[in-house]
């Protein structure tokens, strides 16, 4: 079990980082033979991912629906990001191009990502009786006391400025 911290943090990166949220939608949930490669893709990749930090990849979290998933990613960068999706070599491509010969359009699961690159100053988090969580995760937990108390100071301190 996830060991709770029992007080108020906030999570913090160095720098530049990149918000990546990636997900599909069955359309046709009785299409299993459509969806189910599409779902067991992704499971793959964090693997990789997981095992090969030099990649990029600060952390990942998946969230599932009853239609839906989706996989909140967190990147060193934007650059990491793009080299790992065109990479001939690694789990991505090969898994993007088997999705457009066996899905394309024909509309049976739908796949989506957004892409937010977010430089020093601009975020801020607090978790209060969670354990390590998705910012937390990524970077690092600092106590939210003192500048941090605040979103305001939170904020602040995310420029390096304290």
């Amino acid at each position: 079990m996830t060991r709770t911290i029992p007080r108020r943090v906030c999570g913090e990166i160095e720098g530049e980082f990149v918000l990546f949220l990636i997900g599909m939608r069955l359309n046709r949930p009785w299409k299993l033979h459509r969806w189910l490669p599409v779902m067991l893709a992704m499971p793959r990749m964090l693997q990789e991912l997981g095992r090969q930090p030099a990649l990029g990849l600060l952390h990942a979290r998946t969230h599932v629906g009853l239609r839906s998933a989706l996989v909140v990613q967190y990147w060193r960068s934007h650059e990491l990001l793009d080299a790992y999706a065109t990479a001939r070599d690694k789990a991505h491509l090969p898994a993007w191009r088997a999705f457009n010969r066996a899905i394309g359009t024909n509309g049976d699961v739908g796949i989506w990502h957004e892409t937010y690159v977010v430089g020093a100053g601009q975020y801020e988090s607090v978790y209060v009786n969670m354990p390590a969580f998705g910012l937390g995760r990524a970077g690092r937990l600092r106590e939210a006391a003192g500048t941090r108390t605040t979103g305001r100071g939170r904020l602040a301190a995310t420029t390096g400025a304290e």
